[in-house]
């Protein structure tokens, strides 16, 4: 089962704010706000929805594709994925535009803001989903590409993730129920949920009615699968440490799409991902984590009272 895994691959440069964005934003000024931090450390990452989650399949020996398009300024980025054997027969060089690039900066409490250059991922809707995919995902990446790919999917009859992530901005409520009824399957943090939400006048109930699953993720606070008529609690696994959450929801993400071509339940894949989070949450960056098959199966096995089924 091959997963397509559309979206963005992107550098992301990540600064650390050591204080709290609250102490620093005044609420009676943010009509007019001007504000600077100081970021003392900074690092630049590999990045990218596409690219984070197909890393994560891939660490849980799952089988997936990044596709998306990247700019001139990909040759690093090319080599790394070359060495790490992710497949890149789907991404395409746009030659006159950067790779997409985000800007992270994270506090203390671990809030972020993010700037976002998209560049070469607004040609997303240059690529088509291949005939070879039996799985897929529509992750942040350019709103026609995202769109396209979406009916793509669906036209195939292909199983898909929609999972707007920061995409979330460019699509109003027609766009999104059209998003929902098309997908098979639903992933958002709360936050996304709660914008879905009043976008569309559906609450999760109500949106996990046209879909197979909703998936909301809650931080700390663990995850909600809404399947079946039914709501699952997943519990938040235990990090080693809590370090960089960049490039945590990719990381679930991953583990759902592997849950999904092993065919477990709900409930372990759940598990697997949040499990998947809670690893990479311990280590700086997207992309920098590794998993060791029998260290997973034991922490599973901790984390959640039951044995890994892999």
């Amino acid at each position: 089962m091959t997963a397509i895994i559309c979206g963005s691959l992107a550098y992301d440069n990540i600064m650390v704010f050591p204080g709290r964005f609250s102490e620093e934003i005044l609420p009676e000024r943010v009509h007019a706000l001007n504000v600077a931090f100081l970021v003392p450390e900074m690092r630049k990452q590999f990045g990218g929805c596409a690219a984070n989650i197909a890393y994560a399949l891939q660490q849980l020996g799952g089988s997936g594709k990044p596709m998306g398009t990247v700019g001139m300024d990909f040759g690093p980025y090319t080599e790394r994925l070359t060495g790490l054997g992710i497949d890149q027969t789907y991404v395409k060089t746009v030659a006159d535009a950067f790779t997409a690039q985000a800007f992270i900066t994270t506090d203390l409490d671990d809030n972020q803001i993010t700037a976002f250059h998209p560049g070469a991922m607004n040609f997303a809707h240059e690529q088509s989903i291949p005939a070879e995919a039996t799985l897929g995902i529509v992750a942040p990446d350019g709103r026609d590409g995202m769109i396209q790919h979406a009916t793509q999917f669906a036209e195939a009859k292909v199983p898909f993730i929609f999972d707007p992530g920061q995409g979330l901005p460019m699509f109003d409520g027609d766009d999104l129920k059209r998003f929902i009824e098309q997908a098979t399957y639903v992933a958002v943090n709360d936050y996304e949920q709660a914008v879905m939400s009043e976008r569309t006048g559906w609450q999760p109930a109500e949106i996990a009615e046209h879909v197979e699953a909703l998936i909301v993720t809650r931080g700390a606070k663990g995850s909600e699968i809404y399947t079946g008529g039914d709501m699952l609690h997943i519990p938040c696994a235990q990090a080693d440490a809590v370090v960089d959450p960049t490039g945590c929801g990719d990381a679930y993400r991953g583990g759902l799409l592997y849950g999904l071509q092993k065919g477990y339940d709900w409930s372990t894949t759940g598990r697997i991902a949040s499990l998947m989070g809670a690893i990479k949450i311990a280590q700086n960056g997207p992309q920098n984590y590794r998993i060791d098959a029998a260290d997973f199966a034991q922490r599973y096995q901790q984390n959640f009272g039951q044995p890994f089924p892999g």
